[in-house]
C-alpha cells in the first residue's frame, strides 16, 4: 500500500465510504487521498498536522479534510488506551459529476471551499456525533442520508481553519515518501536535538535543498514547524495538572535552554507559559 497517496478501499459502485477505526493508534503516516474526509472522534487524543499547521485533536471533535490534503493523526495513547474515529469519505464527484453542482446544493458550497485547507467544528459537534453514531448500524442508503445531514449543520455551523497554507500540488509518490519520511522522525524524535543535517539526510537531500524543498511545501522553515511541535506537547503537559516544573516540561519537549523555550512559547502562542497553565486551571 503506497502512504502518499493514499487509497481509501471501497466496494464497486459505492459513492460514500463508511469507516470505522478502533485502534490503539490512528494511522500515522503522512497521506493524502481524493476522497474528501468528514470525521468525528469518538475517543481520543493527540496531535494532528495538516498542511503547513500542527493541530490538536480530542474526543467529541468534527473534524473536515479535503481531497489531497496532506495529513496526518499522531495519537497520544499517554491519555486514552484505544481510539476510535468514525469517518465519511467522497468527492464532488462520488454521485454524479453534477450532483452537487445542481441548484438543490448552492447552499453547500461553502463547504467544499472551506474543505480545501480542512477545518474544524466550534458548535453543534453534539448534533454530527449522535447522527454518526447512529451511521453504525444504518444501512447505505440511510448513511447517504445521514451525510446530507450532516452537511446541513456543518454549513450553518461555526468553524475554525485546519491549514494556514496548502502546497497546489498533489504530491508524487517519491515526495510523499520523503515528506513522510521527514514527519515520522520529527514527530518521533521532537524531544531530542534535531540539526539540519540530520533531518536532511531523512530526505535524502543536502542541507541546503531540504531547506528550500520544506519551505516550499509548507512555506514555512523546518526548525519553525519543529518548534510549533514542541510548543504543542508543552502545552499538552502545561494542560495535564502535572507536578512538572516550567523548566522540566521544556527540556522534555526538545528545548535545552528555558529563556529560548519561554520565547519560542510567547512567539507562537501570545502567551507566556506560566500564563498559560494558569488559564488552563493550573498553577
Amino acid at each position: 500500500m503506497k502512504v502518499l497517496p493514499f487509497k481509501i478501499p471501497k466496494t464497486q459502485n459505492i459513492g460514500l465510504i463508511y469507516q470505522e477505526d478502533k485502534e490503539q493508534y490512528f494511522y500515522d503516516k503522512l497521506h493524502q487521498h481524493e476522497e474528501i474526509q468528514l470525521c468525528v472522534i469518538v475517543k481520543g487524543e493527540g496531535t494532528l498536522v495538516v498542511g503547513d499547521t500542527i493541530n490538536k485533536y480530542s474526543s467529541g471533535d468534527v473534524l473536515v479534510i479535503g481531497s489531497n490534503l496532506p495529513h496526518v493523526f499522531k495519537s497520544d495513547a499517554s491519555v486514552i488506551k484505544k481510539s476510535f474515529m468514525i469517518s465519511l469519505f467522497f468527492t464532488r464527484g462520488s454521485f454524479g459529476k453534477d450532483f452537487f453542482l445542481l441548484d438543490d446544493f448552492k447552499e453547500l458550497i461553502p463547504f467544499f471551499e472551506k474543505s480545501t485547507s480542512g477545518f474544524k467544528l466550534i458548535e453543534n459537534k453534539d448534533k454530527v456525533m449522535k447522527i454518526f453514531l447512529d451511521l453504525q448500524k444504518s444501512n447505505n442508503l440511510n448513511r447517504f442520508i445521514g451525510l446530507l445531514q450532516v452537511l446541513k449543520i456543518v454549513v450553518n455551523s461555526k468553524t475554525v481553519e485546519l491549514a494556514n497554507f496548502v502546497y497546489p500540488k498533489r504530491y508524487t509518490d517519491n515526495e510523499g515518501k520523503r515528506m513522510r519520511n521527514v514527519m515520522d522522525f520529527t514527530m518521533n524524535n521532537f524531544e531530542k536535538s534535531i540539526d539540519l543535517y540530520k533531518i536532511a539526510e531523512k530526505a535524502n537531500m543536502t542541507p541546503n535543498a531540504f531547506c528550500r524543498y520544506f519551505k516550499q511545501r509548507t512555506n514555512k522553515t523546518y526548525f519553525t514547524f519543529l518548534n510549533e511541535l514542541r510548543i504543542e506537547n508543552a502545552c499538552k503537559l502545561l494542560n495535564s495538572g502535572n507536578t512538572l516544573s516550567i523548566s522540566e516540561i521544556a527540556y522534555q519537549c526538545g528545548f535545552n535552554n528555558l529563556s529560548n523555550f519561554n520565547r519560542k512559547f510567547k512567539e507562537i502562542k501570545a502567551i507566556s507559559p506560566s500564563k498559560y497553565r494558569k488559564n488552563s486551571g493550573f498553577k
